[in-house]
């Protein structure tokens, strides 16, 4: 605890530093999402489902924190809505032939929940399969996480004051949900993913930065810091974090740099700064204030030939809030990636 205490002193040295103009590459949004039914701060984070036989029918799941849960197809169109107060973030896995839904369930801020669903792809709907009690305090993050060696599933749930609860989660009739470590901290975090190939763990601490454990619940659960809040590269909060897995090792782990409306990218498997990128440009409006992303590589059909990344919007006035599409192809176009 004292040693993640330290880091984070360290990594929010230069939290005040100015972004430089320049650097930040446009990006258009392909397609936005109808907005979400309700005001003010709502829409939060979304997970994305692919089609494996009909790439252009996947499905975007994304929550409205105060009312519920929604899937919404490639074109932007509302397909469900499910009603459910209080979920924060959402991921999901395909486990034994089900698409499994998981959200931080925040509708008891004293006792942490995740909210499990199964998504029925045929008519993109939501089947609620119960709420889980997880441990003390607020839930916030939630991402899931698959051990290679043995395909056991793993949830993470990152309380609001930057605890981060590991659960063994199994299918079934009746899915199981068991405690089985916690780490720590020190300040709020949110946002986090898990790379299923390497048993890699990364979390975002909004005002200090990005850190890494190992996802195994055998493992000790110690911090590494890995990229830091420094008003340049990154700017604080540092919110939603996702993956652009590539090969063994390879790829791109994208965060939301909330505090001048961009997203960042690092270079793995060393988390090494690549670029950055802005969504706008085009004749959709851009995004602000992001929360959630996600990202998948992959054909996903006409417009998203290369992968799709999906952002929350934080301010599009005069509707509410929503999400929008991106062409994965575009941003690594506009960043000169590999």
């Amino acid at each position: 605890m004292r040693a993640a205490v330290l880091g984070a002193l360290a990594l929010s040295a230069c939290a005040t530093l100015p972004a430089p103009a320049g650097d930040v590459q446009m990006v258009p949004a392909t397609v936005e999402t109808e907005p979400v039914a309700s005001a003010d701060d709502a829409a939060d984070d979304p997970a994305i489902w692919r089609n494996p036989r009909a790439p252009e029918r996947s499905l975007v799941v994304a929550t409205d924190k105060q009312a519920g849960i929604h899937v919404y197809g490639l074109d932007g169109r509302r397909l469900s809505y499910t009603p459910a107060p209080r979920l924060n973030n959402v991921d999901l896995r395909e486990v034994g032939g089900r698409i499994l839904v998981a959200a931080s369930d925040r509708a008891d801020v004293a006792q942490a929940h995740v909210s499990l669903f199964e998504l029925d792809p045929a008519t993109a709907r939501l089947r609620p399969l119960g709420r889980y009690p997880v441990g003390a305090g607020e839930a916030y993050g939630m991402c899931l996480w698959t051990r290679a060696r043995d395909g056991a599933l793993f949830g993470f749930v990152v309380l609001k004051d930057g605890r981060i609860d590991q659960v063994a989660m199994q299918g079934g009739a009746v899915p199981q949900v068991r405690t089985v470590r916690s780490m720590k901290l020190a300040t709020q975090s949110e946002g986090c993913v898990a790379d299923d190939r390497t048993g890699l763990l990364y979390v975002a601490e909004e005002d200090a930065g990005l850190w890494r454990f190992a996802a195994d619940p055998a493992a000790p659960g110690t911090a590494t810091a890995v990229a830091r809040v420094d008003g340049r590269t990154l700017v604080a909060d540092a919110e939603g974090l996702a993956l652009a897995p590539a090969g063994r090792r390879g790829g791109y782990l994208v965060v939301s740099s909330q505090g001048d409306n961009a997203y960042t990218l690092y270079r793995l498997p060393g988390v090494t700064y690549a670029g950055r990128f802005r969504i706008g440009g085009g004749a959709i409006y851009g995004t602000s204030e992001t929360d959630g992303i996600e990202l998948m590589p992959g054909d996903f059909g006409p417009g998203f030939r290369k992968g799709l990344f999906v952002a929350q919007d934080g301010d599009n006035a005069p509707a509410t809030q929503n999400f929008k599409y991106v062409d994965w192809g575009k941003v690594k176009r506009a960043l000169k990636l590999r």
